[in-house]
């Protein structure tokens, strides 16, 4: 099932503030309910909320930085929610959606090999597994299954463990996850300069000025790839991010992370049978929310519908006006999302089609 919503005009952090929108229902036939838990389920959030500590955890002989937050709400202790970034992220990425939903669970994002705080794995491996063999480690030093989240590479990671190792995981939810996506598409480059960069030989000059430039410049160009509106960040949130950015610029993996990292999930693509990612997918068995946001430039929204059709028990949630990271961008929109499919399997209608749409909803289609 696909369910489309709009965004109301409450304004979070990291999010957008604009006037809720209407469209007629795309079919006739009968809704099952919306997976959206009503905002007051949600925990506070600031503009900007504070990055939450971190800690080095060793696991599996990766010494990991997570940073956590704490359950501040009177209902859902003892549960966890983990959290996966993805690719040229950190940590970090998660501060605004790991407040929303403190209200429910206790939240540990981690930094993997070779970004955010965390070193390169001695063996400087960046594929797909060896990520998910880090968050597979850690997730089983933890007490019980947790309710897995991942974002873009992180989401493929997710993919990976839940699919290998399903008595770890509670509930998945990917954000734009990257699946394989192989059509020509320029605007995943972003602007002119970028896409110089990548060209062979005639991108050294153009590669060396991108090196050079300071982090808050470095972070709006990503930003104006992966936001649908960066405009909807505000100066103080920006200034947070751009202070953490620049406190990473530095390292000395930074670059080989992003570009190994990269190689080793597109090599991922080009699998086929057993290998292949959407192979993977299908061995998912546990309640699973697919986030997308339509104006996604990196993995086009219409892989949405491949995945939720690929995954046996999954739906997906289509956001207009949003781009690749929805979490960033809309957080109280996709807490209410997995908190309310939280609320359906704990009701035992996740996987029926009973139920009632709620008035967010503009239109519902078959996935």
């Amino acid at each position: 099932m696909t369910i489309t919503v709009t965004r109301g005009g409450r304004r979070s952090a990291g999010g957008c503030s604009r006037p809720a929108r209407r469209s007629a229902p795309a079919v006739a036939e009968p809704a099952r309910e919306a997976p959206l838990a009503p905002v007051e389920a949600l925990g506070a959030l600031g503009d900007p909320t504070p990055h939450w500590p971190g800690r080095h955890v060793t696991v599996g002989g990766t010494r990991l930085h997570v940073r956590e937050t704490p359950h501040r709400g009177n209902t859902g202790a003892g549960g966890t929610v983990v959290y996966v970034h993805g690719l040229g992220g950190s940590s970090t990425n998660w501060t605004d959606l790991a407040a929303a939903l403190s209200s429910r669970w206790h939240g540990l994002a981690v930094d993997l090999p070779g970004f955010g705080r965390t070193e390169p794995l001695p063996t400087r491996d960046y594929s797909l597994r060896a990520h998910a063999d880090t968050v597979t480690a850690f997730l089983r030093s933890l007490d019980g299954p947790v309710h897995l989240v991942g974002n873009s590479l992180g989401g493929a990671v997710a993919l990976s463990v839940t699919a290998d190792h399903p008595d770890l995981v509670r509930t998945l939810t990917l954000v734009s996850p990257a699946v394989p996506d192989l059509r020509p598409a320029p605007a995943r480059l972003g602007d002119g300069k970028m896409a110089l960069a990548a060209i062979p030989l005639l991108g050294a000059r153009t590669r060396r000025e991108l090196a050079a430039e300071d982090a808050g410049t470095r972070l709006r160009r990503t930003m104006r790839l992966c936001y649908a509106d960066p405009g909807c960040v505000s100066e103080a949130a920006f200034a947070q991010a751009a202070a953490e950015a620049a406190e990473r610029l530095d390292l000395p993996w930074v670059a080989e992370a992003m570009q190994r990292s990269f190689g080793g999930l597109v090599g991922t693509w080009f699998a086929r049978g057993a290998g292949s990612l959407w192979a993977t997918a299908a061995r998912v068995a546990c309640p699973t929310l697919v986030v997308w946001g339509e104006r996604d430039r990196l993995i086009s929204v219409r892989k949405g519908r491949r995945t939720v059709a690929t995954v046996p028990r999954a739906r997906l949630l289509r956001l207009p006006d949003v781009g690749h990271v929805a979490q960033m961008e809309t957080p109280e929109l996709v807490a209410r999302a997995v908190l309310g499919m939280d609320d359906a399997v704990t009701a035992g209608h996740w996987d029926t089609d009973s139920g009632t749409p709620l008035p967010e909803v503009c239109e519902t289609v078959r996935g």
